[in-house]
């Protein structure tokens, strides 16, 4: 399978068996995910979020704008995000760790995470 088709941009709900696809592709109870908190957009799959982080750099998101976690269906809307990614270390915006340390930027990830995967409810 190209790796191409292992990262999808999804700027409105992406389709369940899309996202089952994704999820099973690599890691078989998670995604990956890095979203653009200004624009909208979330990039969903790969084996690194560096990946779908220069997924949406070249579709002209700002470094500062991308956020990266993993989403676990099944698990429900308390615990199915993690809001942990190599591509959040951020010293220049106060971002010292993989976890998003902010409040209001984890309520930013969520809401998207929410709109465009789901909240955590069980693959069909």
């Amino acid at each position: 399978m190209s790796a191409a088709l292992d990262i999808v941009v999804v700027r409105e709900r992406i389709d369940p068996q899309e996202l089952k696809r994704l999820v099973t592709r690599f890691f078989g109870d998670m995604v990956k995910f890095v979203v653009d908190i200004e624009r909208g957009v979330a990039a969903i799959g790969g084996e690194l979020h560096a990946d779908a982080e220069a997924r949406l750099l070249a579709l002209e998101s700002r470094q500062e704008d991308l956020w990266g976690g993993n989403y676990k269906p099944g698990l429900g809307p308390e615990r199915c995000i993690e809001f942990t990614a190599l591509v959040n270390i951020r010293p220049s915006q106060g971002n010292r760790a993989m976890m998003i340390e902010s409040q209001a930027i984890q309520a930013r990830v969520q809401a998207l995470v929410f709109r465009l995967l789901g909240r955590g409810e069980p693959l069909e």
